[in-house]
């Protein structure tokens, strides 16, 4: 037995706990949080900005595969530390040091817990930071982890104020990952949204790309940019105010959509998963309506209100709040939910009093926005009849039982483990049904192409049978009405053919689970399964798949002697143990999780490919896709 006492108690020093858990403080070292370590510098200039301290940043992606973030804000103090290091080394190589924990240093700030730069600087091969600031340009240098490689020197003088960092990401932690430019480029443009005073400059030097963001109309510009090529129904209204030191600014138009797309921030910093805030604005715009339509006779004595998820169908809203450092509270340290309490009441308070202004000032947008909530409200009750109507058999023609007849359930009870393969077609869904894991595999076969849910309402959606099969199959609801925790399935994964019928069936799927049951996305339990394209046999008894046309090439070159290789058309081609074994058994799949980075950016690609415009989608299409990959659609 390995032995266990006070020696085995390691304490980890200075930024060495950083390298050895990384993912606690980035979330993962994927490209997602490669990129969490340029939104960690970003941040600090951007508290520069939102505090009145410049006005300009510019990002270099460098030819070394290095990245340099430069701010004209104050500049990093370079003055000596009571810990007797400088300034510069503390801020980059100690964790929880900033100037965030003091309310003189900054009013408002995104960064909760002074650990940023440091951590970049402990997951980099290498970091230099130059400084301006009190007539006098110094630089630091730093390596293999934080090591400081050179101490803070005065090696010029200037006029300027600002920080620039640079640094090289350590590949050996961050493998197979790179720079995205145009990743870089949607994040900052969120930010030049946020800060009507902010100019940003990004600049990719090795392939030759440049932007500079400024918007003059802020939020209105932000809502106008989610709702570009969309049928609105009015200007974007804007409205905010400030109370107790907290400031709400709200930026809101409707579209002639039945989605809803909320966007909330906290002193810059994206709050993805909602919180008071969003509650507020919610519970604020649903008693503004409710009122306006009550005291104008649209909805008399005893008719129900108006649901929430009826005022907000097709409602594009950006929320920005102001928080100062003593009064924010995030939900953890990605900072992705608010939990200040005061946030909630004030953002509500501020909705309601400036909508219910907008209302009665504007009678003609009122009942344009009620008119198209009210038909919500009668399509929700509509259906709401009709799931309980099911739940009960009522009637000889049942939905239930016509869809129970196609689902082969699993058997097992852990739902988590469960999986619903929703395939293409009756013949490979015949085939999934012989041989899949019947504790936990469940199979759905589809039949031809789903109806496109970016034209399509909840009621389109209850009337379809396609897709009310596979609502009913994850028994969790609809809309408004989902409630991922009522789910059978801890996944739910497509399976359609590498084709270009498949791919579109993928799209369809995806666009329905977008716009109808968001959170199996940003829960993580979307999936595409991918078949392969060939198989190859060498000699008589060894067989082997191929993924992809890169791999087969490969594999041929390895090949001594002869071989016969076969391409899958479709998966209705492979025999059901061949469809089990590549594309369904755990231990040799391979499954692409459908991810949500970017709500704003997802709202927009959706609604341009699968809407009613064809101009914008030709364009999009003709600059983004590439042509000569021919076959092989899961590229």
């Amino acid at each position: 037995m390995t032995k266990y006492d006070a020696s085995s108690i390691k304490i980890l020093e200075g930024l060495e706990a950083v390298r050895k858990r990384p993912g606690m403080y980035i979330g993962s070292t994927d490209k997602k949080g490669l990129h969490h370590l340029v939104w960690e510098i970003v941040d600090n200039s951007i508290d520069e900005i939102i505090n009145g301290y410049g006005d300009t940043i510019k990002i270099t992606l460098n030819k070394d595969d290095s990245i340099t973030i430069s701010d004209n804000g104050r500049g990093v103090p370079i003055g000596m530390h009571a810990s007797g290091k400088s300034t510069p080394e503390v801020i980059y190589t100690v964790l929880h040091a900033g100037g965030k924990f003091e309310s003189d240093g900054y009013k408002v700030s995104g960064g909760l817990h002074g650990v940023g730069a440091s951590v970049v600087n402990a997951l980099s091969s290498w970091m230099d930071v130059t400084i301006f600031t009190e007539g006098i340009v110094s630089n630091i240098r730093f390596s293999n982890g934080g090591s400081v490689e050179k101490p803070l020197t005065k090696i010029g003088e200037t006029r300027k104020t600002g920080t620039s960092v640079t640094f090289k990401p350590d590949y050996e932690m961050f493998k197979n990952s790179s720079f995205s430019f145009t990743t870089i480029a949607e994040r900052m443009q969120e930010s030049a949204f946020l800060l009507p005073q902010l100019t940003i400059e990004i600049e990719d030097i090795p392939d030759e790309k440049a932007v500079i963001y400024h918007y003059e109309n802020g939020l209105i510009n932000f809502v106008e940019y989610i709702n570009e090529n969309k049928k609105t129904l009015h200007k974007v209204i804007h409205f905010g105010g400030s109370k107790n030191e907290i400031e709400v600014s709200i930026a809101m138009q409707y579209s002639e959509s039945y989605n809803e797309n909320i966007l909330s921030f906290v002193n810059n910093v994206k709050t993805g998963d909602g919180g008071s805030h969003e509650v507020g604005f919610k519970t604020g715009i649903t008693k503004a309506f409710n009122d306006y339509a009550k005291s104008n006779g649209i909805i008399k004595g005893k008719d129900s209100n108006l649901d929430g998820s009826d005022v907000r169908e097709g409602l594009s809203a950006v929320i920005s709040l102001k928080i100062p450092e003593k009064l924010l509270q995030f939900e953890g340290q990605t900072k992705g939910k608010l939990g200040t309490p005061e946030a909630r009441s004030i953002t509500e308070s501020i909705t309601y009093e400036s909508l219910k202004f907008f209302l009665e000032e504007n009678k003609e947008v009122a009942l344009l926005i009620l008119d198209k909530a009210l038909k919500s409200k009668v399509a929700r009750e509509a259906a709401r009849k009709a799931r309980e109507a099911a739940r009960k058999g009522t009637g000889k023609n049942s939905k239930e039982r016509v869809l129970s007849e196609k689902l082969a359930k699993a058997t097992g009870k852990d739902y988590s483990k469960n999986e619903l393969f929703l395939v293409e077609g009756d013949s490979a869904g015949g085939s999934a049904k012989t041989y899949r894991n019947r504790e936990t595999q469940a199979i759905l076969p589809l039949r031809g192409k789903v109806l496109n849910c970016e034209k399509a309402s909840s009621h389109d959606i209850e009337s379809n049978a396609e897709l009310k099969q596979i609502e009913y199959a994850i028994g969790a609801g609809l809309g408004a009405n989902f409630d991922i925790s009522e789910s059978n399935y801890g996944k739910v994964i497509i399976m359609t053919d590498a084709d270009v019928d498949g791919s579109h069936i993928q799209i369809l799927l995806i666009t329905f689970f977008y716009r109808f049951m968001r959170p199996l996305i940003e829960n993580g339990m979307l999936y595409i399964a991918t078949p392969p394209l060939y198989s190859i046999e060498m000699g008589t008894k060894k067989k082997e798949y191929i993924a992809t046309d890169e791999e087969l090439e490969e594999k041929k070159k390895e090949i001594k002697g002869n071989y016969k290789i076969q391409r899958f058309k479709g998966l209705g081609e492979m025999n059901a143990d061949e469809l089990y074994e590549t594309t369904m058994d755990p231990n040799n799949r391979r499954l692409l999780r459908v991810n949500l980075t970017d709500a704003a950016i997802a709202e927009k690609r959706i609604h341009l490919l699968m809407g009613d415009q064809v101009e914008p989608r030709k364009e999009w299409i003709n600059e983004n896709v590439d042509f000569t990959l021919e076959d092989d659609f899961r590229k």
